[in-house]
């Protein structure tokens, strides 16, 4: 009678310690929770894009920013928008009950349509939002033809 060796082993529904480690690993840092990465200012500033019949008109809320920390420049078809939400020095970390603000640097560059004139961009701060008008080059403006009768 031949003698069978059964290879024993943990039951299958137990996890490794290796494994627990990886998924705590996982969990923990690959995997941000949706808290850490939805900042209310960061990398991605939020923009309302939009045309009229003269001009492309960006909105980007900027709150906690002054204007004098904002840089705006637009070379070629890009325009890109920088700034710098600065913390109160009065306020000691200690003291906060509750900190959800984001502090730090801010920025966001995007393409955009051809045909303007970024020579005669203006850019103002009203309530906290940043509202750059670009007009359209005189080429691309839609033209109204009117039609006469006889």
């Amino acid at each position: 009678m031949r003698k069978r060796f059964i290879r024993w082993g943990p039951p299958p529904n137990i996890m490794s310690l290796r494994e627990a480690m990886d998924r705590l690993v996982e969990e923990s840092f690959i995997r941000m929770p949706r808290r850490f990465m939805t900042p209310i200012l960061g990398p991605e500033l939020p923009l309302d894009v939009y045309e009229t019949d003269q001009a492309v008109v960006v909105k980007a809320p900027i709150p906690g920013v002054k204007p004098e920390d904002l840089d705006v420049s637009i070379m070629g078809d890009t325009l890109t928008i920088k700034g710098e939400a600065k913390e109160d020095p009065e306020i000691k970390r200690e003291r906060y009950i509750r900190r959800e603000m984001h502090f730090g640097q801010l920025s966001r560059v995007i393409t955009l349509p051809a045909g303007l004139e970024p020579d005669k961009a203006e850019a103002r701060f009203e309530d906290g939002i940043l509202i750059l008008t670009i007009p359209k080059a005189e080429e691309i403006r839609p033209k109204v033809i009117r039609v006469k009768t006889e």
